[in-house]
């Protein structure tokens, strides 16, 4: 009788569990301050603002699969402190009932909105931070109010024309200098604006609009997540941002005469911006605030139309807290922050300068601070949340690693920690790595705070993470049916390590600053089933391989892109060296393309010392422009191939210590010149390739 009984409460809990309805609730808040004027952060320097252009708001959805609740808000704010958040938690936790590490809080990032915590030149408003307080509460208690049976559904679309870098790489001899009087600044914000100045982009984009959308069981629509990576567009005086007017155009395009909350969060854009500094400056459209509203808005409403719903989804969170060390001054720039901030007094920063210095007694006084990361599965979908403002690049290495197949990251939620560049970033310099609590974090915040995203993903999912890999379309299958010796595609998010996709297993090594998984050459043909073929750019860096036993007749086939000018410099780059180890690394063969000594933007190739025995190619190669490359060796006969063509040839007595020597791809053996610009898929084999397989290797 007794087993009669436990077998019938197990069915029974089983069928509980088995058909544990799904329910959500949605509302939004008004969080626009009732008292003006109000203080307003975003900009260097203190700032009040008296007008409101557009109301702003907080939207929640809160939901449960009938075992687990969970918040989500996101609120039209700059920053939000991760000490008011945690309170507004607990007030939320004791209204609701849902625990606090169940509640994620975002801010959308929008620099017209009130000051709610401190930020270089800018105190929070005194006045705003216990409403806005009582008002994020509010959205959470009237979102659980609105419960009812729901279904759930995931799209995502490529808005890639809305989305653009604007951090960028400057050229090495136009450094400037950082706000502590120290030539430091090696990339940085807006710098593509004038293409003299710069290289290229540092990093990736991440044009992935996603949208999560929740129904009632008949229909009818409740909500609408959204995310995407762009930084802000601007407004003046109080403002939404697009933010605010993308979320209302969400509810006008799909449910005008409903009740439909339309949300849009941000996506990792610390680096990003709307305007695309690749396009020369007088084609670049010059959108209103509305124009670019409305066109993402025509992406998403596409990609809404065609959304598959389930309505019993599994719901999990989870968190983790860590205690991060700010990047404090040393003895020195202490000094010297409290000689100027002493001269200050009382009033406020009027400078770039005394900002920074204030920011410097604010870190050697804190030392440290916690930092929140959470994670939240809504059946098959995964939310990723980061305290900073993050690089696209991390948002979609959290993505790629992620056990769950459609994924979110929504940065600036639980906190407002600053930007945190990935650590090879930190040398270059700029505004996102001067030291302050808008980028004061440790150097190695970002792979700490990326692990522990994708290791609470690996929690909720209760899947391990996936091993991401770039796959091989037709062109990257050509290379390797050719038996190279070795093959770097050269995909990787980062460093040492350059992987060999050979089965010889000739890993290679970066050397010094790399920016990683920008675009390579000819994704439709490098990888299948759309995705983007990646290349590192080579921030006056090079790739090093020791490849023994290649001896007097090889192959190197390689794409390069060439940041500089052609005549930026003496040599404008060189492309492929190789050393021996008998003492004098000059020795070897050299391939590169001329500067301003000389066969400006031209291939050139010596061997050897003698540099007036150096042979140059015909074809000027455009800046910034893919190119394929291939360099044959054939004894004393040397041949380089660009793009398909004959390029140009030379007898060189090969070095008879060649066979024992390394491989340089983007420098010289004896580091003279190193490469400013992009290399990708590189292959290396042991014969000299016929004029058939360069044809092959060169096919689109």
């Amino acid at each position: 009788m007794l087993r009669l009984i436990l077998l019938s409460a197990f069915a029974a809990l089983a069928s509980i569990t088995l058909h544990a309805e799904f329910k959500a609730g949605a509302a939004i808040i008004d969080i626009t301050p009732p008292k003006l004027p109000v203080l307003v952060n975003g900009g260097m320097l203190s700032r009040y603002v008296d007008k409101i252009n557009t109301q702003i708001h907080a939207r929640a959805i809160v939901a449960t699969d009938g075992k687990t609740p969970i918040a989500i808000v996101v609120a039209d704010s700059c920053m939000m402190g991760r000490e008011l958040l945690d309170d507004v938690k607990k007030m939320a936790a004791a209204k609701t009932g849902i625990a606090m590490d169940h509640i994620l809080i975002s801010a959308t990032h929008a620099h017209s909105a009130p000051a709610s915590m401190g930020c270089l030149g800018t105190d929070p408003d005194p006045n705003y931070v216990p409403f806005l307080k009582e008002q994020l509460v509010a959205a959470i208690a009237a979102a659980q109010a609105a419960l009812q049976p729901a279904r759930l559904g995931f799209a995502k679309a490529n808005a890639a024309e809305f989305t653009a870098l604007r951090q960028w790489i400057r050229r090495p001899d136009r450094v400037v200098e950082d706000p502590f009087g120290n030539k430091t600044v090696r990339a940085n914000m807006h710098a593509g604006a004038k293409w003299d100045d710069s290289v290229g982009e540092a990093g990736p984009e991440d044009s992935d609009l996603s949208l999560i959308s929740i129904q009632t069981q008949d229909g009818k629509p409740l909500a609408v997540l959204a995310n995407f990576s762009m930084h802000y567009f601007g407004d003046k005086d109080i403002s939404a941002d697009y933010f605010g007017l993308f979320s209302d155009g969400l509810k006008q395009r799909i449910d005008p005469e409903g009740k439909l909350v339309g949300i849009m969060s941000h996506g990792c854009s610390g680096d990003i911006y709307r305007v695309d500094y690749t396009v020369p400056a007088e084609q670049r459209p010059k959108p209103t605030i509305d124009e670019y509203t409305n066109g993402l808005l025509d992406i998403a409403v596409k990609a809404y139309a065609g959304i598959q719903y389930g309505d019993q989804p599994v719901i999990a969170m989870a968190e983790k807290r860590m205690t991060l060390k700010y990047r404090v001054p040393d003895k020195q720039r202490l000094e010297w922050a409290q000689r100027i901030v002493a001269e200050m007094g009382d009033r406020l920063a009027k400078t770039p300068t005394e900002v920074y210095a204030r920011e410097q007694i604010i870190l050697h006084e804190r030392q440290q601070t916690e930092i929140v990361v959470q994670a939240l599965r809504l059946g098959d979908i995964g939310i990723a949340t980061t305290p900073n403002e993050t690089y696209a690049i991390t948002g979609l290495k959290i993505k790629a690693a992620s056990p769950l197949p459609y994924n979110m990251v929504i940065e600036l939620a639980n906190g407002g920690d600053g930007y945190i560049p990935p650590p090879e970033m930190h040398a270059w310099g700029g505004y996102n790595t001067w030291a302050a609590r808008s980028a004061g974090l440790e150097v190695m915040a970002e792979p700490k705070i990326t692990a522990a995203a994708i290791e609470c993903l690996e929690k909720v999912a209760d899947k391990p993470r996936h091993e991401w890999k770039l796959n091989d379309g037709v062109a990257a299958k050509t290379v390797l049916a050719m038996k190279p010796v070795a093959y770097w595609r050269l995909n990787e998010f980062t460093g040492p390590v350059a992987a060999d996709a050979s089965v010889h297993g000739h890993d290679a090594v970066y050397e010094k600053d790399v920016a990683y998984y920008l675009e390579g050459p000819n994704s439709a043909d490098f990888c299948a089933n759309g995705n983007i073929n990646r290349a590192p750019h080579l921030v006056g860096a090079r790739i090093r391989s020791r490849l023994a036993g290649l001896g007097n007749h090889y192959s190197v086939s390689l794409w390069f892109w060439n940041g500089m000018p052609n005549d930026g410099r003496d040599t404008s780059g060189w492309l492929f060296s190789r050393s021996h180890d008998h003492g004098l690394s000059v020795f070897g063969d050299h391939l590169g393309v001329g500067g301003k000594s000389g066969h400006t933007g031209k291939l050139i190739f010596f061997n050897g010392t003698d540099e007036t025995a150096l042979v140059a190619g015909k074809t000027e190669i455009p800046r910034w422009q893919w190119q394929h490359l291939v360099l044959v060796r054939d004894r004393n006969a040397v041949r380089a191939y660009l793009n398909g063509a004959l390029e140009l040839q030379a007898e060189s007595v090969i070095d008879p210590f060649m066979s024992l020597g390394e491989c340089f791809f983007g420098g010289r053996s004896d580091n003279e010149s190193n490469w400013e610009g992009r290399l990708d898929e590189i292959a290396v084999f042991d014969r000299a390739l016929s004029v058939e397989e360069v044809a092959k290797l060169g096919q689109k």
